[in-house]
């Protein structure tokens, strides 16, 4: 979780010696683990969270310091970013991916066939985003000589020996819900290949899988924006 300030804010800091504590709370609390506040500008009460949320205030001082050391690294800036908060989120089950995957391979020691099929995935996200920006990467071996088909087209790198396609939006609007299959058929020198795990690259804007969502607390702040994203880390599927 990170925090924007404007870069005018260290001169309201500088005419405001005691400026009102920043306070915020964090909801859906309960679904975080290994939570990470900065442990040099956020604090929070030690003991269980009340409902379904948790109140974290800043410590304002050390925010000064740390803007005032930014705005004197980057002059021109017109907003400092401070990172605040990290945490993992653990689910389990299909139903908690937003792209469920299926890899099929199958050959011999003259040719090879991939199969992976996809599907959208509504249910992973407390409000369904389009997924942009979709890479889906797997590496042949065996000798690969010749592409004998490719549908949709797709990317062959003779170097890495990799196949990759690239799907610029996965949503509930697109051609039949976001469910497709991508297909290739290898012709080999040195078969048969091995199976290797598919690994597959993502952005959405707009939504998060955690369902946690921020909320200043008291006076004194305005909250202009908030924005929310998630990104593919490591997301593999296996044969």
């Amino acid at each position: 979780m990170v925090l924007s300030f404007p870069a005018g804010i260290t001169r309201h800091f500088s005419s405001h010696p005691s400026p009102p504590v920043l306070t915020f709370t964090i909801s859906q609390y309960s679904r975080l683990e290994q939570v990470l506040p900065n442990p040099q500008l956020l604090c929070c009460d030690t003991t269980p969270p009340t409902g379904d949320s948790k109140e974290f205030w800043v410590n304002m001082s050390n925010l000064l310091s740390h803007l005032k050391k930014v705005a004197e690294q980057r002059p021109q800036a017109t907003y400092y970013n401070v990172d605040m908060l990290k945490y993992q989120v653990s689910t389990q089950g299909i139903q908690s991916t937003p792209l469920n995957l299926a890899v099929s391979w199958r050959g011999d020691a003259s040719s090879t066939d991939l199969r992976i099929d996809y599907k959208y995935n509504t249910e992973a996200m407390p409000t369904p985003t389009p997924l942009t920006n979709i890479h889906f990467m797997a590496a042949v071996d065996g000798g690969v000589n010749k592409l004998q088909a490719m549908l949709p087209p797709a990317t062959w790198n003779p170097e890495t020996q990799k196949i990759t396609w690239k799907i610029p939006e996965l949503s509930q609007r697109s051609e039949n819900g976001g469910v497709g299959a991508l297909l290739a058929r290898f012709q080999l020198a040195e078969g048969p290949s091995r199976p290797s795990q598919l690994a597959v690259q993502f952005t959405s804007e707009g939504s998060t899988l955690s369902g946690c969502d921020f909320q200043l607390v008291g006076s004194g702040y305005r909250l202009s924006l908030v924005k929310k994203r998630f990104s593919a880390g490591k997301y593999l599927a296996d044969n």
